[in-house]
């Protein structure tokens, strides 16, 4: 199996996540492509892709925080959340009498640290085995139980008004499985006026940027970040001898060597710059967690 690497994407909006990876596949050459977390088809932004083995490096990014940056319209609801439902309500203007700046400021501090979020009846959780999504599509009663999240940053950049609506631009650093669509919909319930979100765009995942991915239409093998550069960018890299490369290859541990990392886990760079896998403290030693196909280094 090909090392492969990690790659980054700037979807656009109107085509699936599913469709960018199709596009990677033809591109690149191979059926192995998987990703670290899906965009919905209205939003636009990072993908991160990971190719042939370096989509084993795919479970040490799906958790990773995130940033975004999106439009809320408050003055309206609408069933899934945002722009692409049917609007169920929209405020009349009594309901707008207190919604100035001040409410505004303080409906975002509401929704800013650790907070328990209700995700959106038209998100991928599963219920029973069935995606919310699917659900809700079919009619069918969908309740999610709220789950903890942290939103580290909820800014408002911009705010513009209209007669009977207010546009607010908003960046959000937050961890995953935080929905902005659900934070859109609350803070339009807190101010009693409704909300949803009609823009959205994925900046940042870990410490993988937008400014740094390829547009879906130009994909090429040359845009490909090796495994160890992915991985040490993700979870720091760890220096190994060619002796301690093969053992953890063959499934050894490395005694005593748990002091020389600062954290819990790291990549393990070969004295070629190949990554030889991810490890993790075991008591004193450093046990492999995860082993890469062996690459040849040029």
């Amino acid at each position: 199996m090909p090392a492969g690497g990690i790659l980054l994407v700037d979807k656009p909006q109107g085509i699936t996540s599913h469709d960018v990876v199709a596009r990677a596949r033809r591109a690149l050459g191979t059926r192995k492509v998987g990703h670290a977390g899906t965009l919905d088809p209205m939003a636009t932004g990072l993908l991160v892709l990971g190719v042939d083995g370096a989509t084993r490096l795919l479970t040490y990014l799906v958790g990773a925080d995130k940033t975004y940056t999106a439009t809320i319209r408050l003055g309206a609801r609408t069933d899934t959340d945002d722009a692409e439902g049917t609007v169920v309500e929209r405020a009349d203007a009594a309901a707008w009498a207190d919604v100035d700046d001040a409410a505004i400021d303080r409906g975002v501090a509401a929704l800013t640290g650790d907070i328990r979020q209700v995700p959106s009846t038209v998100s991928a959780i599963k219920v029973q085995g069935r995606r919310a999504y699917d659900l809700a599509r079919a009619g069918e009663s969908v309740e999610l139980a709220a789950r903890a999240v942290t939103v580290s940053r909820f800014a408002v950049l911009a705010r513009r008004r209209s007669p009977d609506a207010l546009d607010l631009d908003v960046v959000v650093d937050c961890s995953s499985g935080t929905y902005i669509r659900a934070l859109a919909r609350d803070l339009g319930a807190g101010l009693g006026v409704g909300g949803h979100l009609t823009a959205l765009r994925r900046e940042r995942v870990g410490p993988f940027d937008v400014a740094d991915a390829v547009a879906s239409d130009a994909i090429a093998a040359d845009r490909l970040l090796s495994p160890a550069a992915a991985a040490t960018a993700a979870i720091g890299a760890l220096a190994v001898t060619a002796d301690e490369a093969r053992d953890l290859r063959h499934g050894k541990r490395l005694t005593g060597a748990a002091e020389r990392l600062t954290g819990t886990r790291a990549a393990a760079v070969d004295p070629h710059g190949a990554l030889v896998g991810v490890v993790e403290v075991r008591g004193a030693d450093l046990k492999s967690v995860m082993n890469m196909p062996e690459e040849v280094s040029a």
